[in-house]
């Protein structure tokens, strides 16, 4: 009996739409890119339900005549390809002739369309890919495809797709990512009959990157060109000050397609390397002009990957963009105007002011550092120094110590200087090391035995915060913050915060979403810097974005609250600190920061020796 059969056409079909329609937000790519195609210049996007129950887009392109209309749903029918030879330069975004037969096969798809300068349009009507319904029709010139309970027929597909708000995000995405591509088109965008985005449509990136990104990414933007080679490069990368928690920022357009490129990513990473701190990736909207025939866009299904005849000159030609941006930042900075210097003569006459140092207050950070050492006790309710100032009178108390200098010259009010100082850390008697100091700020230099030890003060601190947080052996400790730190982290990743925000609630947070691309943090872990807010929320939805299970979830949330309050990283340490850090590590207890980086490298005498010929 044969085992090997023609399978029938309803099931290719299904088979087939499963490579092109992964998702609402694809549906919404293809159909936009085709608007695009008949030479838009408005197109509106609108949705319900997250795209599975509404999708509509309507352009005012060139329409198509009534026989087009149909043929348009035909498995490979296509008005952008001839024969092979336009394979080798293929110029337009969509050209497969898959895109309107996979919707249809998966949805219950009409059709509205009008050729220009034609007297009538033509409606259109599909069930699961048959036609049900054809007739003329009147109105404008253009197109609108409405496609309604997508995956109907497929409950598997259906099975699989995530709430309204994470498929109305994705599709948030991909609807911006096409905004950007066409400046010129004025895109609109309707989400569940609130409109989140139009853009003006007027041919500057600029204004189109405001519209769509938001004005906060769009102020960290440097202008970034370079002509040189095969490889064209103009558009926008964020100041190092203005870069973000991760590379969803990261936005690359070849010859006017949207396309994902580890080899462009690592373009961009490399002109800034030795620029940003580590956590932190450059964002940017960049063009890449190239040869029609040097690039190869039929690599994948959904034509998001590309491949480079000359790898090189695409490699170059956006590293030297973004490099030529970053020096003209640097000159920027060279070129800044100092303070005007007043003369001694104007000084001498003006009238005394009372310095505005005069009454310094102790920084939060410094207090925390030097109470432990102190002996200064906070305030506990019911306790034996609860109403006691000796704390405070002790001369020796470090916290309140206050120096104060007279000069005999001076006769005007005298200056006093506040001065905290810390005690020098002093070793245990079991220890078997010695602590000889800092390197760079950043490596914690211990000698014991026979070897050296460099230790990553950062890595080290995060991965005992890390287990801490992880062993649950204390209640999370948060802080109520007197203003919301209202953070800009894109459409995507404020649906995915709010969605999760009662996970997030378990590890100290609350945020609340605060316009289409925002959200605002009103409480963080106590242990958490207010200024790191923006970057954590950042990271923090790509690991909801990514993790595999709750698990893995969890751990990657944890791991972001351990890094960001870690010791940094290129900032003097206090030494009780270091030799807590030192001891954890040189017993064992810490080896890998939580990201799997090692945190110890061991240099032996004998290694040493060999290095400076003594051996």
């Amino acid at each position: 009996m044969a085992k090997i059969y023609k399978m029938p056409q309803h099931l290719a079909d299904l088979i087939a739409a499963g490579e092109v329609v992964e998702r609402p937000a694809s549906v919404v790519k293809e159909l936009v890119e085709n608007s695009i195609d008949a030479g838009a210049s408005s197109v509106t996007v609108e949705i319900r339900g997250g795209g599975t129950e509404l999708i509509r887009v309507t352009d005012n392109g060139c329409g198509m005549a009534p026989e087009d209309a149909e043929n348009a749903f035909l498995r490979h029918a296509t008005s952008k390809l001839r024969d092979e030879r336009g394979l080798e330069a293929i110029g337009t975004l969509g050209f497969r002739g898959e895109a309107l037969a996979a919707v249809s096969a998966v949805a219950r798809v009409e059709l509205t369309t009008r050729e220009q300068g034609a007297a009538e349009g033509t409606y259109l009507a599909l069930d699961a890919g048959n036609v049900t319904a054809k007739r003329p029709e009147g109105c404008p010139d253009g197109t609108t495809i409405t496609v309604r309970d997508l995956f109907f027929n497929t409950p598997a597909r259906l099975k699989f797709m995530k709430n309204d708000r994470a498929e109305g995000a994705a599709v948030t995405a991909a609807v911006l990512r096409c905004a950007l591509s066409h400046p010129e088109i004025s895109l609109r965008y309707i989400k569940d009959g609130k409109e989140e985005c139009h853009t003006p449509g007027d041919g500057r990136l600029d204004s189109c990157i405001y519209s769509t990104l938001g004005r906060d990414f769009a102020a960290g933007l440097l202008k970034a060109e370079s002509a040189d080679g095969e490889a064209q490069v103009t558009g926008y990368v964020s100041a190092p000050s203005a870069c973000r928690g991760n590379r969803s920022w990261q936005i690359f357009f070849l010859n006017g397609r949207c396309i994902k490129s580890r080899l462009l990513q690592a373009a961009v990473e490399q002109a800034y390397r030795n620029v940003l701190f580590t956590g932190r990736f450059p964002a940017c909207v960049l063009f890449i002009t190239m040869k029609l025939s040097a690039v190869d866009v039929n690599v994948h299904p959904t034509k998001a990957e590309v491949r480079f005849a000359n790898e090189k000159a695409a490699f170059d030609g956006v590293y030297w963009a973004v490099k030529n941006a970053l020096a003209g930042e640097e000159r920027k900075a060279e070129l800044a105007i100092p303070e005007p210097v007043i003369p001694a003569n104007v000084l001498q006459h003006a009238a005394a002011a009372p310095r505005s140092d005069f009454f310094k207050t102790i920084p939060a950070e410094t207090y925390r550092k030097a109470a432990p050492q102190s002996g200064a006790k906070p305030y506990v309710y019911g306790s034996e120094r609860a109403n006691s100032w000796a704390n405070v009178k002790d001369p020796t108390n470090v916290l309140y110590q206050t120096k104060f200098t007279m000069p005999a010259a001076k006769t005007a009010v005298s200056d006093a200087e506040e001065t905290v100082r810390v005690p020098e850390a002093r070793p245990r008697e079991e220890d078997d090391f010695r602590l000889v100091g800092e390197a760079l700020d950043t490596y914690v230099i211990v000698e014991r035995g026979e070897s050296l030890y460099l230790i990553d003060k950062h890595a080290a601190h995060e991965r005992v915060n890390f287990d801490r947080l992880k062993s649950a052996e204390r209640e999370i400790a948060a802080q109520l913050l007197l203003t919301p730190a209202v953070c800009a982290v894109g459409a995507e990743a404020a649906e995915i915060l709010e969605e999760n925000a009662a996970l997030l609630a378990g590890f100290g947070f609350e945020v609340d979403r605060f316009g289409p691309d925002s959200v605002a943090v009103r409480q963080l872990p106590a242990e958490v810097d207010e200024k790191d807010a923006g970057p954590l929320m950042e990271e923090l939805a790509e690991k909801l974005k990514t993790g595999r299970d709750i698990d893995d979830i969890r751990d990657g949330i944890m791991a972001s609250m351990a890094c960001k309050a870690a010791i940094k990283a290129g900032r003097r340490s206090d030494p009780q600190e270091l030799y807590g850090l030192v001891r954890r590590v040189l017993s064992g207890e810490v080896r890998y920061c939580p990201h799997g980086r090692p945190v110890v490298m061991e240099l032996t005498k004998s290694q040493l020796d060999r290095g400076f010929k003594r051996a």
